[in-house]
């Protein structure tokens, strides 16, 4: 068996619960920035103390800190706090297939900024046209949609849109450092911790106890989703390359629609299926034709697909 297939199924198995665990917290009365709040802080505890049980140390360039903090919006604290937000809405089988949008729109926002790939070719922009086509399906539009079903997959779709101009943002601020995956990790969601702590008790007041069940699944999606995640990633690309890595974009939705229709019971129409699987194309279609080098152990590029799921 090859050795980095565990880590791979953990990891999508881990994004792909998301979802749920962030549905749990939400019909728990968990608000949505509350939801994003705690996953970051949670998240940032556990990347900072493994930081510190490595021995590693948080660096004082400012230039890195500001690049961080602009990351940690367009990667963290807009798109959890959407993505909380579209689950009051629509189940985590819609959200898991809309974060499976992620690669089109960093593609797109890609082609936007990057002189290097101003002439995206046919090939990618097929892609695009049928991820886009997927999306539709996905929301059934032939039968109208519902104003609390097209507000809640909108902020997804926003939530992944938000994600492809992050990660479009790191290409072309941060590609070039030289510090480790752990401490740029740590620094991302650490900023996220503290825009969020900053923002929430003005859009939702003070925190409440959920209850145990909703506890347990923020601590979870914190500690797991956002901090072990990351460090799994790491793992798979020092072991299997980018190209293997990347291909867990395949996999979360169906780890989430698995969780969805089997733990919270929520109904998977032929729609969500046939619109997950014209998004899964587009994405193949949208990637290179040849498989990039496996990136070092320093190399920022990981940490692009980590805040992704």
């Amino acid at each position: 068996m090859r050795s980095w297939l565990p880590g791979f199924t953990a990891l999508s198995a881990i994004w792909g619960a998301s979802f749920a665990l962030i549905k749990v917290a939400v019909d728990a009365g968990v608000p949505p920035v509350w939801v994003a709040a705690w996953r970051c802080v949670l998240g940032a505890a556990t990347l900072w103390a493994i930081l510190l049980a490595r021995g590693e140390r948080a660096p004082r360039d400012r230039a890195l800190w500001g690049h961080s903090a602009a990351v940690a919006v367009l990667l963290n604290t807009v798109p959890f706090t959407l993505f909380s937000f579209g689950e009051t809405e629509v189940s985590t089988v819609l959200a898991g297939v809309m974060n499976a949008t992620t690669p089109l729109f960093t593609v797109l926002f890609t082609v936007l900024t990057v002189r290097e790939e101003r002439r995206p070719g046919a090939r990618r922009l097929l892609g695009l046209a049928l991820g886009f086509a997927g999306v539709l399906t996905v929301l059934g539009v032939w039968h109208g949609l519902g104003a609390g079903a097209t507000t809640g997959a909108l902020a997804c779709l926003a939530a992944a849109c938000c994600y492809g101009a992050g990660f479009a943002y790191l290409r072309r601020f941060l590609s070039g450092r030289t510090e480790s995956v752990t401490v740029l990790s740590a620094l991302q969601i650490g900023c996220a911790a503290a825009e969020l702590a900053l923002v929430a008790p003005f859009a939702a007041g003070a925190p409440h106890w959920p209850g145990v069940g909703a506890a347990a699944a923020l601590l979870a999606l914190g500690a797991f989703g956002t901090g072990v995640a990351y460090l799994l990633n790491l793992g798979l690309v020092r072991a299997a390359g980018t190209t293997v890595a990347s291909a867990v974009t395949y996999a979360v939705p169906l780890f989430s629609t698995a969780l969805g229709a089997t733990v919270l019971d929520e109904p998977v129409g032929w729609n969500a299926l046939a619109g997950g699987a014209l998004v899964i194309a587009a994405v193949a279609l949208t990637r290179p034709r040849r498989a990039p080098a496996a990136a070092p152990a320093t190399a920022p590029a990981p940490k692009a697909r980590q805040s992704a799921g």
